[in-house]
């Protein structure tokens, strides 16, 4: 089934010119979300885009909406923008430093749609605006330039609860995501670390969707995984116990039939792995802390032997 672009939503925020830089398959759904609520979206990046193409679900039941963007080629040719979203892969932040230096010239807020624990620490040098980091959590497959489709979860995004990231996070409360804000926001992006570091790894060197969690011998590997991570996170102050490692899990074998994760997606297309701001980080601050990360550090060689 297929829609043509929808009218802006209903919200208090006013229209606002948001730039994406990264337009993969979390850009591109982000995108879509905020040209839904009636935002101009700036596609920033090397391939000439004038519209997106989201499709929301699976089957039958499936939701095709586009959405008109303006692309522009060079840093040269965008001025600021109120709300900047990066959205590239950690490894890909140095290569877009530019962009956001043009981006937030004169302030701003920059929500930073990338995994890791260190959002502010890794953006904040680059930028001369406040940095809103956000967790991704919508299930996100990129089926072609501009083009993906999106598998919803119980939430969207994640994002701390703090005066000065209110801007933005009213804008993106404003579209069709689902935001949820966190008061303890470190926890927060440990628990978040927990499903990358687990599924991440392990579907990108099975080659298979995250139906391979469900499997025994898989799902005690995940967890072994999922434990140390927690240890690492607790000592990095993070409140987290065997429990948040046991409800990951299962969150993860619930996800839709079909789900698949971000480095799966990058193995099948030949791009270089996002292991070394996920696993390896799990890996370094575990020697740091004096924490037995031998899982971790199992899927850290082998990924290392695969990525580009």
């Amino acid at each position: 089934m297929s829609t043509p672009p929808q009218a802006p939503m209903d919200r208090d925020t006013r229209a606002e010119t948001v730039a994406v830089v990264g337009m993969g398959a979390v850009g591109t759904a982000l995108a879509g979300a905020l040209a839904a609520a009636g935002h101009d979206v700036v596609a920033c990046g090397r391939r000439p885009l004038d519209r997106i193409e989201v499709t929301d679900g699976t089957g039958a039941d499936a939701v095709t909406s586009t959405y008109p963007v303006r692309w522009v080629a060079t840093p040269d040719d965008v001025g600021a923008a109120a709300l900047t979203v990066l959205a590239t892969k950690i490894h890909d932040t140095p290569a877009v430093a530019d962009w956001l230096a043009a981006l937030t010239a004169h302030g701003g807020h920059v929500v930073a749609a990338q995994n890791g624990v260190d959002h502010v620490e890794r953006i904040g040098p680059l930028v001369t605006a406040e940095v809103v980091p956000a967790l991704v959590y919508t299930n996100v497959e990129r089926t072609g330039l501009g083009a993906v489709r999106t598998r919803r979860t119980d939430r969207d995004l994640v994002v701390p609860d703090t005066a000065s990231a209110e801007p933005a996070v009213a804008l993106l409360e404003g579209t069709r995501l689902a935001v949820e804000r966190s008061a303890d926001f470190r926890t927060a992006a440990w628990r978040k670390m927990l499903t990358n570091v687990s599924a991440n790894p392990i579907t990108a060197l099975t080659g298979r969707r995250v139906e391979v969690l469900t499997e025994q011998p898989v799902a005690e590997l995940a967890m072994r995984v999922l434990r140390e991570a927690v240890a690492v996170g607790r000592a990095e102050g993070a409140h987290l116990d065997d429990a948040d490692a046991r409800e990951v899990l299962a969150w993860l074998q619930a996800l839709a039939p079909g789900s698949t994760t971000s480095m799966l997606q990058d193995r099948e297309a030949g791009r270089p792995l996002e292991h070394d701001g996920l696993t390896a980080t799990v890996v370094r601050l575990g020697d740091r802390h004096g924490i037995d990360v031998a899982a971790n550090r199992s899927l850290l060689a082998l990924l290392s032997a695969v990525s580009p």
